[in-house]
């Protein structure tokens, strides 16, 4: 058995990003045995009903989270096309003369390929999913540059093409959902691999656009790889920008612990991004006992009611900047607005 705390500290505890979906199947004795809040995110089409499943079984420990990450977008389509064939070729030959390789690659793939969905039917099923939940995320979208196209994604191992996902396309079908966000006053969970200043661009195009709106939500940079110094750029730009790490992505590297450094306190979040829900309390509470280190904060082994902030552990530290993050950031939005005024 894993070296938990007990449920009373469990409880405290968010595991703001994993994916219990991917599972073939999650047991009732399995969500029993969960302690903690998961937010739990949908990634494709396939598996957004089956988080909402799962946010409606399970109302007081789920989280639902309901959007298309990059590494799915090419599924989507954003211009009108002829056929199936016609909107992959436009995406994966955009090249003035494609190599007769990747010509030959692609007509292999193509077969496997699902029919393209349209991106004003993926934005009305998200609305339709947000707006039962009012507790829901955007979650999990974001950039990717280095993810290839598999010939089959659920091989093992998996073969993959030399196809990536044109940033442009990507870029379409975030903003998009984004804009939603906005729109609603959706908190965002972030996925961000090799895209920094794509990002970072991003971010600053979003704030522009939708200003008070966008000043309203809340983005999770989720398992964050970036610098410490990029980092610390964004949350000085952006006070609605927190940052999440997790022990299966970040602790590859060492640059893990100079993010937990560099974050303002009140920015940290923790997370598994697990696929099995019997692992997310270990490896949420892994990371929770890395940042307790790094930060120099003390660890609850027991729930004390009633302690002054100074004697606060990392868990309840944790949990304050949860509820922040989840609130949204309506007093930043209120401060500015005040500023105007005067």
């Amino acid at each position: 058995m894993p070296d938990l705390p007990p449920p009373n500290v469990l409880e405290h505890i968010v595991d703001v990003h994993c994916h219990p979906t991917d599972a073939p199947s999650i047991s009732l004795e399995s969500m029993a045995r969960l302690h903690i809040t998961i937010c739990a995110m949908s990634t494709m089409e396939s598996d957004q009903q089956r988080v909402r499943d799962l946010a409606l079984a399970h109302p007081t420990k789920v989280v639902p989270c309901f959007g298309y990450h990059p590494w799915f977008t090419y599924q989507i389509s954003i211009h009108p096309h002829s056929s199936k064939d016609d909107h992959y070729r436009r995406l994966f030959l955009q090249a003035a003369s494609p190599s007769s390789d990747h010509v030959a690659i692609l007509e292999k793939l193509l077969p496997s390929l699902p029919e393209p969905t349209p991106l004003a039917d993926i934005l009305s099923d998200l609305r339709r999913n947000l707006e039962a939940f009012p507790e829901a995320m955007l979650g999990e979208v974001g950039l990717d540059r280095v993810f290839r196209v598999p010939f089959d994604y659920y091989a093992g191992p998996r073969q993959l093409t030399p196809f990536v996902v044109p940033l442009d396309h990507q870029l379409a079908i975030l903003e998009a959902q984004l804009d939603l966000a906005a729109e609603l006053g959706r908190n965002v969970s972030f996925h961000s691999v090799k895209s920094q200043l794509a990002t970072v661009d991003l971010l600053a195009r979003m704030q522009t656009k939708h200003r008070e709106r966008w000043s309203h939500i809340n983005i999770d940079l989720h398992s964050c790889g970036m610098s410490p110094q990029t980092w610390r750029d964004i949350e000085k730009r952006h006070p609605n920008v927190y940052l999440s790490l997790s022990t299966v992505i970040n602790s590859r590297s060492p640059n893990h612990r100079a993010l937990i450094a560099a974050c303002s306190p009140d920015r940290l979040l923790v997370e598994s991004d697990y696929n099995n829900v019997d692992r997310c309390a270990e490896q949420t509470w892994d990371m929770i006992k890395t940042v307790a280190d790094v930060r120099g904060w003390p660890l609850e082994t027991e729930w004390i009611d009633g302690l002054e902030e100074k004697d606060w552990g990392t868990v309840r530290r944790l949990e304050k900047n949860w509820h922040a993050f989840k609130a949204g950031n309506m007093s930043t939005s209120s401060t500015s607005r005040r500023s105007r005024e005067k």
